[in-house]
């Protein structure tokens, strides 16, 4: 069995070369960041509400060399070519669109007034991309801390979310909160975080001894900058603005309770309070949550998560076919505590809650049987809460 440190050595060789090859040199400076998945917590973080969120043990690891030519050349093990871009003259790259995630938060920096040092760069990332897992992030953090190790200045973790949700916001084009950034910035060891997408800060919410998270890939792949992210948020949106009407205080969804969404109910469109309906739901789900996992409320734990993944499928509608094949194969599993959908939905993962014991049993149970109903060949694997991004020091 390969170890974690024989595993780390051979991801850093396996950059070595290949950065010595396309560079002609060795790397001098490496960073990481992780991916996360959101136990609980669909589309609350930009209705300013809460997320029970976890970084894990799958990340995005820069390799770099300083430049002193003020520009940046970004390559990637994982996808195919890269670009060379000048600092101060930042532009996209509709030919290979992944860079423009790196570009975004150089951009964003650079308007900020930061002094950015150019280099080389060779990305691998063990986070699966399309999958709900926020690759986009974690290439985002990892480059954030790049810039900030070479130009030596400080940023501290808030901020450098901030600047990747406004490098995805306005530079990229994807109108998503503030989750993503923040759990692959702050994310700890051992632990999820309950995290406030308000006030930007969090509390620890420990995972259950015997309690496995078990990341169940339905390879479905999503494309979130089409339109039905954004329009489940301008959704959002145009039902705070008519229920303002009423109570004027609230700026969010996160400030309507269901008692006051069903005093006005009629004075929405259907879909608008289907979608309302969901988010205040979902995120007292969060509170929830964290609470059941505090006191191990295995039965509880469950529930939640069934209700989150019906409401997602009925009210919020991100649901498609291949998630409800794999709640199904996932629910009929041995050790199954509950499941349901991971990042934004329209495909991409599922999340379970499973008896660590049983953990095994689980994975050869679900990955039998969901490809006999869809034809797709799933990726079913634990994972660890793992630390925020920072330098890799070898």
């Amino acid at each position: 069995m390969v170890s974690e440190h024989d595993s780390i050595s051979e991801r850093r060789r396996m950059m070595e070369s290949a950065f010595v090859r396309r560079f002609g040199g060795a790397p001098t400076v490496w960073t990481r960041a992780p991916g996360r998945v959101d136990l609980m917590g669909s589309h609350t973080d930009y209705n300013e509400g809460f997320v029970l969120t976890m970084s894990i043990d799958r990340d995005t690891w820069i390799a770099a060399r300083p430049r002193t030519t003020g520009r940046v050349a970004i390559y990637s093990m994982n996808l195919e070519g890269g670009s060379v871009f000048p600092l101060d003259n930042i532009d996209h790259d509709d030919t290979h669109p992944w860079t423009n995630y790196v570009r975004g938060v150089a951009k964003i920096l650079s308007d900020l007034g930061y002094e950015l040092t150019g280099f080389d760069g060779m990305v691998h990332s063990t986070v699966p991309f399309g999958s709900g897992l926020s690759s986009s992030a974690a290439i985002e953090m990892a480059t954030a801390v790049m810039f900030r190790r070479l130009g030596d200045f400080n940023l501290d973790p808030v901020s450098m979310a901030l600047v990747g949700q406004r490098a995805e916001n306005d530079f990229v084009g994807m109108n998503c909160g503030i989750l993503d950034q923040y759990s692959s910035a702050l994310g700890q060891e051992a632990t999820a975080i309950l995290l406030d997408c308000r006030h930007l800060n969090h509390q620890t919410a420990s995972i259950p001894p015997g309690v496995a998270v078990v990341i169940c890939d339905t390879k479905a792949h999503r494309e979130l900058t089409g339109s039905e992210y954004g329009e489940r948020r301008a959704q959002c949106e145009e039902g705070v603005h008519i229920l303002q009407q009423f109570y004027p205080d609230i700026s969010a969804l996160r400030d309507v309770s269901s008692e006051q969404l069903s005093a006005h109910a009629e004075s929405l469109p259907p879909v608008v309070e289907r979608r309302c309906r969901f988010i205040i739901q979902e995120n007292q789900r969060v509170l929830d949550l964290a609470r059941a996992l505090s006191e191990n409320d295995r039965p509880r734990m469950g529930r939640l998560m069934s209700e989150s993944f019906a409401g997602a499928r009925d009210l919020y509608e991100i649901v498609v076919p291949e998630m409800e094949a794999m709640m199904d194969a996932i629910s009929a599993a041995p050790g199954f505590i509950g499941g349901r959908g991971a990042g934004a939905g329209f495909g991409g993962c599922l999340v379970a809650l499973v008896d660590a014991a049983r953990t095994d049993e689980f994975i050869a149970s679900a990955s039998e049987s969901y490809p006999q109903k869809t034809g797709l060949r799933p990726d079913i694997y634990p994972v660890r809460a793992a630390a925020g991004a920072g330098n890799l020091d070898f």
